[in-house]
């Protein structure tokens, strides 16, 4: 812990040496989860604060401040004096007041290692239209926590759950905190009726009435001596004020609620959003199935609504091509907001449009996923010319999503939802993703790349390498992957010149076939003898597509 504080309070030192505002354009921000992405209260503009990125062999935190701007699609980075330390896995909330406010209240720092945890318990506010970094001290707040969840609701700030963790042993919290940001000072609900049990990384609304809801999340127990058993919660509660009037202190009454409709399937590591009309919204997370030395997940990309004022869940499907399926990752890592959970879930045979998928192959044989949805190839040949004029002008009616992620960051603007970064993962390795996507939630008809996923930002260390200890002292800000990425990228250039031609005019499915033996031995002197003949082909496969994908 207090290798942690020196580490901390050396990075302050060195943001203390900022003295000004500078405000420059960039590139889009490096690959990271769990930060915070926030809509402006009066601009066409998303800020996104802090989070982490793991490489591997480091665990890299961030306080850096980005701005994207919605109608030029640009990003700027925001260097403000003093700001908060770095952190990820922190909450932040907007308000409108005086040209707008963004508070940000606890999250973690980890060890370059990851295996130890400061928690903090600060409360910061960005005012927006000043650029300046302010600490709000106040008593009686929080304890330190992370993975907590936090609302702005009637000039008050509102905190439920969490979880502290140290190197001995682990807390979840379900208590409840309220700041008043007209007197700054803090209250410790007390509500009566029964709530939620303890848990980290749920969903926390408000309603128009001043309510709040809470659906899901994720906790653990200790069941015997260094053998912990996750639970993903899928209940749903409501904290209502019942107001005494202006001079008296509001009660707060905790019941549980049965929403009628399509509840999403159990997961963690979700992310949340207030849509428009009275919804609000999540995003992605990831199904773990835990064994004893391992875990396995299915990562999703579906979006799920809760309408407030009717009680009901419903899935967000698209109008144009089919829903969402989800992909399978095995996980070799867990963080705080991911948990436990049922039996595999078997994929069904696509019916119509199929799923086109372009996987980057790394040299060890990793497949990194990005899915595409087109219409199949038997489809293709018997759609009918009016079909056809129907699809939209660019790519013959191809329709782009997210991959399947976990820990992202949303905002909605204007009614159009963002989604930023995030995670998955194969194997023991993971993937930390830097693309930007939106979608009109009005229409629910497509989602746009804004930003794509660069593989060149794709890293990982095995544990067998080292680095040095400078650094330590160093976010990874992207340009160091690109430089080591160059010499490989040359590799395969040289390599791709051997691989099997497509013929012209040759499908998909036609080169795989004709060329699958190549791919497979290539695959396998890749990976070794040891691997599974069923992961050689898997592998093999994805290669092969991703030259028909690049020659194409």
């Amino acid at each position: 812990q207090e290798d942690l504080e020196a580490l901390i309070a050396e990075f302050q030192s060195l943001d203390a040496k900022k003295t000004q505002v500078i405000e420059s354009s960039c590139p889009p921000p490096s690959p990271r989860l769990n930060g915070s992405l926030s809509a402006h209260p009066e601009k066409d503009e998303l800020i996104l604060f802090g989070g982490e990125y793991f490489n591997g062999q480091k665990t890299y935190l961030y306080n850096d401040l980005y701005v994207y701007n919605i109608r030029k699609n640009s990003w700027s980075k925001v260097e403000i004096p003093n700001p908060p330390p770095r952190r990820c896995a922190h909450q932040a909330a907007v308000v409108p007041t005086a040209g707008g406010q963004l508070w940000v209240f606890g999250g973690e720092f980890a060890s370059p290692n990851g295996e130890q945890f400061y928690h903090y318990k600060d409360l910061w506010v960005l005012h927006l239209a000043t650029k300046t970094w302010e600490q709000i001290k106040a008593s009686g707040g929080p304890s330190g926590r992370s993975g907590h969840r936090m609302v702005a609701c009637k000039r008050q700030l509102i905190i439920f759950g969490g979880f502290h963790e140290s190197a001995r042993d682990y807390i979840y919290y379900n208590d409840v905190y309220t700041f008043n940001l007209d007197s700054f000072t803090w209250s410790k609900l007390a509500p009566s009726g029964i709530g939620p049990a303890p848990r980290s990384g749920c969903q926390m609304a408000p309603t128009p009435e001043g309510n709040i809801i809470i659906y899901g999340g994720y906790s653990k127990q200790r069941i015997k001596k260094d053998v912990d058993k996750g639970t993903l919660h899928t209940d749903m509660f409501l904290l209502k004020t019942e107001g005494a009037g202006k001079e008296e202190a509001d009660k707060w009454v905790w019941s549980r609620l049965n929403p009628s409709g399509v509840k999403p399937t159990p997961r963690s590591g979700f992310s949340v959003a207030t849509g428009p009309s009275n919804r609000c919204l999540l995003f992605g997370g990831v199904h773990d199935e835990e064994e004893e030395e391992s875990i396995e997940g299915d990562f999703f990309n579906d979006v799920y609504f809760y309408d407030l004022g009717k009680n009901r869940w419903f899935p967000g499907q698209l109008k144009v091509g089919p829903k969402s399926e989800k992909k399978k990752r095995r996980r070799g890592r867990q963080t705080g907001a991911e948990g436990a959970g049922e039996e595999e879930v078997e994929q069904q045979a696509p019916q119509g449009p199929v799923e086109i998928v372009k996987e980057v192959v790394a040299e060890d044989g990793t497949v990194m996923t990005i899915k595409q949805v087109i219409s199949g190839p038997a489809e293709e040949k018997e759609r009918s010319e009016s079909e056809e004029e129907e699809e939209e002008d660019g790519a013959l009616g191809q329709q782009v999503e997210p991959c399947p992620r976990s820990n992202a960051m949303l905002a909605v603007k204007h009614g159009v939802l963002y989604v930023y970064g995030g995670m998955f993962e194969v194997g023991d390795r993971q993937f930390t993703l830097s693309d930007l996507y939106s979608i009109d939630l009005h229409r629910m008809e497509e989602w746009k790349v804004l930003v794509e996923m660069d593989p060149k930002t794709q890293e990982w260390l095995e544990e067998s390498e080292s680095d040095d200890k400078d650094d330590d002292m160093e976010g990874a800000g992207g340009g160091e992957e690109e430089e080591e990425s160059s010499e490989e990228e040359s590799e395969d250039e040289e390599g791709e010149e051997q691989h099997p031609c497509v013929q012209p005019e040759e499908k998909q499915a036609d080169y795989l076939a004709r060329t699958e033996q190549y791919w497979v031995k290539l695959a396998r002197s890749n990976m070794g003898t040891d691997a599974k003949e069923k992961k050689v082909v898997k592998v093999a496969h994805a290669m092969a597509k991703t030259f028909y994908e690049d020659s194409v």
